[in-house]
């Protein structure tokens, strides 16, 4: 088992396609709770994904109720990455059935959703900076999920 990467209502095709690349290239599965911003045949998710999106692992809840009930009933712990995380993630312990959490790049996500996570972390970022691209973000903490999770073995 590996941890999921979940999208909360994305905004931009572009950075959901290239998470389902990620995701197929290092055989994790992403969540993505609706609606999302874009049509998922939009092009800018085909370009960004380009031919792993036939690989990619996609399951889609149509909300945030379905996607906690899809979570809980594998009793999954929710790891939510947000810029008023309570710790920086290379400072988190992960563990091989996470979600990992990534919320709209617009808006994160709302505060009810912050209280029902099991951790928040953050990644560290300069004075001054608001936030990093969502791909980006979602990679540096799939890097280390897996660092610790499924590299550390072998």
């Amino acid at each position: 088992m590996a941890p999921t990467l979940a999208l909360y209502q994305p905004d931009i095709a572009g950075n959901t396609g290239t998470i389902l690349r990620l995701g197929a290239c290092l055989g994790l599965d992403v969540a993505m709770i609706e609606p999302a911003g874009f049509d998922l045949s939009d092009r800018a998710l085909k370009r960004a994904g380009m031919d792993y999106l036939a690989m990619a692992r996609l399951t889609r809840h149509l909300t945030f109720g379905h996607f906690e009930d899809w979570r809980r009933s594998g009793a999954r712990r929710l790891v939510l990455f947000t810029t008023a995380g309570d710790r920086p993630y290379t400072r988190t312990t992960f563990e091989a059935d996470d979600v990992l959490l990534f919320g709209r790049e617009s808006a994160g996500v709302p505060a009810e959703i912050h209280d029902r996570a099991d951790l928040r972390v953050t990644i560290p970022m300069e004075t001054g900076a608001r936030s990093l691209n969502l791909a980006v973000a979602v990679g540096m903490a799939a890097g280390e999920a897996l660092r610790q999770t499924r590299w550390a073995e072998g």
